[in-house]
């Protein structure tokens, strides 16, 4: 019992860990890389390890008749996603970025409302007012960012929503393929929908410096691979409410990270900003919320 723990410690330590890397990463990363070239180069590592990984496990073929919605998710989830996140954090810090992509399960829940009729209680949509204007304190203490700063948060918000659209249809998916299988579906889905950006890559590559690619390679690694296993670990022990609860600590490790790697120290605005979209995520989340047949039981679980 006692190893079991700790394994599900650790879990959620490298999960928070690696993906609340991923945003001072991606700072870094794009003083050498393009936002488009930045996110190929990181999808096809990623990819590249879950194809070896799907040689050593039974990895089922998927129906081709659900090959077209794999792949609209996959662009949503990973292509949308990860370009709007690089065009953003070109002007937006580490921690900021990291704040905005939090509010995903808000937007989720509004997602499900329309589109599922999953009802978000009262409490729900208080909290997602609280976090809007969180993001307009923040907005509005951007001080020398100006309209470069404004256009980096809407491009997040754009990748966070897309990234929803992917939580809220890939439940029938999850439950006919399995989580694993599902997940490299669609992320090798959102890597060939990004080869459209393949020309000049190599290029790239060559005139950057070496920390910058490293960079790369390890985001392609590690926040684009390993959480997602973790995850899956925490969630087969415990159920996906309680396996994504302390996924709430990612900004406060993005913040920490930028402060000591990148020198990106947040203005008093971005931090009564960023309490009170937090404080918002947090009241959204307060109660699970239930779908008719038992098929939903929380927000965290679309």
């Amino acid at each position: 019992m006692k190893m079991t723990k700790l394994k599900i410690f650790s879990a959620h330590f490298f999960t928070i860990l690696f993906w609340g890397s991923a945003f001072p990463g991606i700072r870094h990363a794009l003083s050498a890389y393009s936002p488009e070239h930045l996110s190929l180069l990181r999808l096809l590592i990623g990819s590249s390890i879950l194809l070896i990984v799907s040689l050593f496990v039974k990895t089922p073929i998927p129906r081709l008749k659900d090959l077209p919605v794999i792949m609209l998710l996959g662009f949503l989830a990973f292509t949308v996603y990860h370009i709007g996140l690089n065009i953003g954090e070109q002007t937006v810090s580490a921690g900021i970025a990291s704040l905005l992509v939090s509010m995903t399960p808000i937007f989720t829940a509004i997602l499900a409302f329309a589109f599922h009729k999953v009802k978000l209680p009262i409490h729900g949509w208080f909290g997602a007012l609280v976090s809007f204007i969180g993001v307009i304190v923040i907005t509005i203490g951007g001080g020398n960012g100006g309209t470069a700063l404004h256009i980096g948060i809407m491009f997040i918000l754009i990748a966070s929503i897309a990234e929803c659209f992917y939580f809220v249809f890939q439940n029938r998916y999850l439950e006919r393929y399995g989580f694993f299988p599902f997940t490299m579906y669609t992320i090798w889905a959102g890597t060939i929908s990004m080869l459209i950006f393949s020309p000049g890559l190599f290029a790239e590559i060559a005139k950057a410096p070496f920390d910058a690619t490293l960079t790369v390679v390890y985001l392609g690694i590690f926040p684009t691979v390993v959480p997602y296993f973790a995850l899956a670990y925490v969630t087969s022990k415990t159920g996906a409410t309680e396996a994504t609860s302390s996924l709430y600590l990612t900004p406060a490790i993005s913040y920490f990270i930028a402060w000591i790697f990148l020198g990106e120290t947040p203005s008093i605005y971005q931090i009564g900003g960023s309490m009170i979209v937090l404080t918002g995520v947090f009241i959204t989340n307060i109660k699970t919320v239930k779908r008719k047949k038992g098929k939903l039981t929380s927000i965290a679980e679309i």
